[in-house]
């Protein structure tokens, strides 16, 4: 059963003594697993307080507990962000509830956020940076969950047998999902602290500045790409794009190539978790409404791949058309065989003339050489013109001539 803002505020004096709420007001959070409002005392001063609504809730609340207090002041301090401070508890059965300090900021909606100014961009991935920079040992010390890179991919695994016992996941996604996680190089990714429930509603922001992180039930050693989930969820690639620029920039290392990949794979998968949480609880609207988003998800999936189908084969299409066009374009070219040009004939010079009766010798006076050829000249009109230079023919035979 739901619990109002005014018994959360009466039950909230039971765990700070002196506590006297004088005005309340419904506070975000995770409906499905806790009741939270707001509350103001007598001396103006905010709380919030946070009561789970099953046994599950109540463990992470503990959780929580312990993480907070393993923030000592020195981790705190290195924090660009604030984080809760718990002032009271109490025990209601097998449930622990818990107030904390107000924290300055306001929640806003993922559409609010997106649509802000770049310099909240650079804050959220700042932030993230920030969490997955913190050390190791904060979460090992207090025997919180750490996974490898690929105990978190076969954790993811297990997880979508889980889910597909149900028989209410469309196989569209089963088949997307399980070849996403079987694909090994997806996985490869250094592991890191990771805050494992961001969102929204845990983030406290006011003037552009990213005031406070809340909700810290799930802290571990794991896939850093889980604390983007939410953010690619919003479809705002811009800002998505500024988030990780900035979040890449502020890390102490280079973040993986398909940390965004991710992301969406487990933005996706986490409708998957939410009916099996839903189908669990025995919430029977919590069912139907995962399963309406499942559907819808691989409708937009079934949909997209058919237009990306169609874009290609329009490519391919206009491709085969241009080469076409230029083709056409080209100049015809004839190829003729060269005819054989045969052989060469070579013609020896024909020898200088034997001497005259009158004992005339050849000369090579040019004066000489002009006289004779007067006198052969004037000799005989129809003498056959000779030349003592080596000729050199070039006979070309017809086709049918050569052997």
């Amino acid at each position: 059963m739901r619990r109002t803002p005014l018994e959360l505020a009466a039950i909230a004096t039971a765990a700070v003594p002196g506590f006297a709420p004088t005005a309340t007001a419904y506070s975000p959070d995770d409906d499905a697993d806790f009741d939270s409002a707001s509350l103001l005392d007598a001396e103006g001063k905010r709380w919030r307080v946070r009561s789970p609504r099953h046994p599950e809730a109540s463990t992470r609340l503990e959780t929580e507990f312990m993480v907070l207090r393993a923030f000592a002041p020195a981790v705190r301090a290195e924090l660009p962000f604030h984080v809760p401070t718990i002032a009271g508890t109490v025990r209601q059965g097998a449930l622990t509830t818990f107030v904390y300090a107000h924290l300055q900021g306001s929640v806003l909606s993922i559409e609010e956020l997106s649509a802000s100014s770049p310099a909240l961009a650079k804050e959220i991935g700042t932030a993230l940076a920030a969490v997955h920079d913190l050390p190791l040992s904060l979460v090992i010390n207090a025997d919180l969950p750490s996974y490898s890179a690929n105990e978190f991919r076969q954790r993811k695994l297990n997880e979508l047998d889980q889910a597909a016992t149900t028989g209410k996941i469309p196989a569209t996604l089963l088949r997307r999902w399980e070849h996403a996680l079987e694909d090994v190089a997806l996985w490869r990714f250094n592991t890191s602290v990771v805050h494992g429930d961001l969102h929204e509603d845990n983030l406290m922001v006011q003037d552009d500045t990213v005031t406070a992180v809340t909700g810290w039930t799930d802290l571990r050693i794991g896939d850093p790409a889980d604390d983007f989930a939410w953010l690619v969820a919003s479809n705002e690639t811009s800002f998505v794009e500024a988030v990780l620029a900035h979040y890449t920039e502020a890390r102490r290392e280079t973040p993986d190539a398909h940390l965004l990949r991710r992301a969406a794979l487990l933005a996706e998968f986490a409708l998957a978790q939410y009916l099996v949480k839903a189908m669990a609880a025995g919430h029977q609207s919590m069912t139907a409404e995962a399963e309406s988003m499942l559907q819808s998800l691989a409708s937009d999936i079934e949909e997209q791949a058919r237009l990306d189908e169609e874009a290609e084969a329009a490519e391919k299409e206009i491709a085969e058309h241009q080469a076409a066009m230029a083709a056409a374009q080209q100049p015809a070219v004839s190829v003729v065989a060269i005819p054989d040009a045969g052989p060469t004939v070579s013609v020896a010079a024909i020898p200088a003339a034997e001497p005259t009766a009158e004992g005339s010798t050849d000369s090579t006076d040019p004066a000489a050489s002009a006289d004779s050829d007067r006198a052969g000249s004037d000799a005989s009109s129809d003498h056959d013109d000779t030349s003592t230079a080596a000729i050199s023919v070039v006979t070309p035979l017809h086709t049918a001539d050569r052997s």
